[in-house]
């Protein structure tokens, strides 16, 4: 038998996509993963990690990051956040402060930019103008995005403006012919304007006004208005950071019906209440909002029964000076989290028996590859593919401190909390570009523009 030359070997418990293989070896090379020994063996090396007694997990993907909503963290420093906290790919949004990233000269300067300033693999959506925005879908598609993002509420006019239905339900039919999908964020306009014009005068009393300014009929309401769309045009649909049960009920439904879509929510929604706002003030303020006690249970209790497809974080890593106005309506909306995404669900979900360690590699690494194009190269520990995995080591329990973490929002709303299982260790492509120990941290240049490969499906 013919040795193969590895560039690196890693020992610990190798989490499959089905089992545990307890003291395993994963060689990689140029990038890759090039082997996995479940027995000890003479193995030649160049490195050897011994992680034993720690977990080896597939990188996490996250699917939602802002790195541009807030100019001051850009590329760089949400992937320096997303390293530390085990997260190989992100999957960046199209709303930068300076404009959407609507055509294809614009996609491409990203693409240009990222590969300088990234310090993880980075996957880009693309989305459509508010008029005349269906000529360059095709293009973006063939450039590589891995999906489109549409906004049912207006947060901007500018940068991330409402698309009505009649626009939607032309840019669905184009999309649906690349097969990318298009993700909505859900949230009926007039509904919620309605709510905030009722709620607004006790915006200086009570920070959970927010959240009764946008009532989960609004979110409920717009879902159904999308599935209803995707059901007509055979697009594949994604809903980003859905709230409540009652959503992912009409999901079911609407896959009963053939319809392609899929469903996440956000670690938020799995920790924090609206009633967490009296003290989080605004740093809780996001949209959708938060929402009760109870719908943090059904939560996870979809997350358990498989009905969740994915979680997110939805970084938006708005700066402190953002979130200090008394009245809670004239706060950005969002938080950081790409750094706290792996680790909150590992010690809320995984550590507390939630959910199964299988169950977090599914809805944070092989089903986000899957949804967005990337399972050719992301998502789970198999030879041939990227050699992206995480070490974390389930012994160790700290607290959470919002000042050691690596985005210029310098915040968390988990500040203080008690944590189970520390990551030690992240690899991109067989690169470290995290080690606990000595902080040692990953360069710009090192992240790589991930193309999407999507295949066209006939429903």
């Amino acid at each position: 038998m013919e040795t193969l030359h590895n560039d690196l070997l890693v020992k610990g418990n190798v989490v499959l996509p089905d089992r545990i293989v307890y003291d395993a070896t994963i060689a990689i090379s140029n990038g890759k993963i090039s082997a996995i020994y479940e027995k000890n063996s003479e193995l030649p090396e160049k490195e050897i990690v011994d992680a034993t007694g720690s977990y080896i997990l597939p990188g996490a993907i996250d699917a939602h990051v802002h790195c541009f909503s807030s100019l001051e963290e850009g590329f760089t420093n949400a992937g320096l956040s997303a390293a530390a906290g085990g997260v190989t790919t992100i999957i960046e949004m199209p709303y930068d402060a300076t404009g959407m990233v609507c055509n294809e000269k614009m996609f491409l300067e990203k693409v240009e930019r990222l590969e300088k300033e990234s310090i993880v693999d980075t996957a880009l959506l693309a989305t459509i103008q508010k008029e005349n925005g269906l000529d360059e879908i095709t293009k973006l598609a063939e450039a590589g995005a891995c999906g489109f993002k549409v906004s049912m509420f207006n947060t901007d006019s500018f940068r991330f403006p409402r698309i009505d239905e009649g626009q939607l339900l032309d840019a669905f039919s184009v999309i649906a012919q690349t097969g990318c999908p298009v993700g909505v964020h859900a949230e009926n306009d007039d509904i919620v304007r309605r709510y905030i014009h009722k709620y607004e005068h006790q915006g200086k009393e009570d920070p959970r006004t927010h959240a009764y300014s946008r009532p989960k009929v609004a979110e409920s309401v717009a879902a159904l208005t999308a599935m209803e769309l995707a059901f007509y045009t055979g697009v594949k649909l994604h809903l980003y950071h859905s709230t409540f049960q009652r959503v992912f009920d009409l999901v079911d439904f609407y896959r009963s019906q053939g319809v392609q879509v899929t469903a996440e929510t956000c670690t938020h929604y799995l920790t924090l209440s609206e009633d967490d706002m009296l003290e989080l003030g605004a740093r809780g303020k996001i949209n959708p909002p938060l929402r009760s006690k109870d719908d943090i249970e059904d939560l996870w209790n979809l997350l358990a029964q498989g009905r969740i497809d994915m979680v997110t974080s939805d970084h938006a890593p708005w700066t402190l000076d953002r979130k200090a106005n008394e009245d809670i309506f004239k706060n950005a909306s969002g938080a950081p989290g790409v750094e706290t995404l792996l680790p909150i669900m590992y010690s809320e979900g995984v550590a507390t028996g939630k959910i199964t360690i299988f169950d977090l590699v599914r809805i944070l690494s092989e089903n986000p590859a899957y949804t967005f194009g990337l399972d050719h190269c992301k998502g789970r520990i198999e030879v041939g593919m990227d050699a992206d995995f995480v070490i974390l080591d389930p012994n160790r329990s700290y607290t959470l401190d919002e000042t050691t973490l690596h985005s210029t929002a310098q915040w968390s709303p988990y500040h203080n909390r008690k944590m189970e299982g520390k990551i030690t260790h992240t690899y991109v492509r067989g690169q470290q570009v995290y080690r606990e120990e000595g902080q040692l941290l990953g360069t710009p240049g090192t992240g790589r523009f991930v193309k999407s490969m999507h295949k066209v499906t006939k429903g």
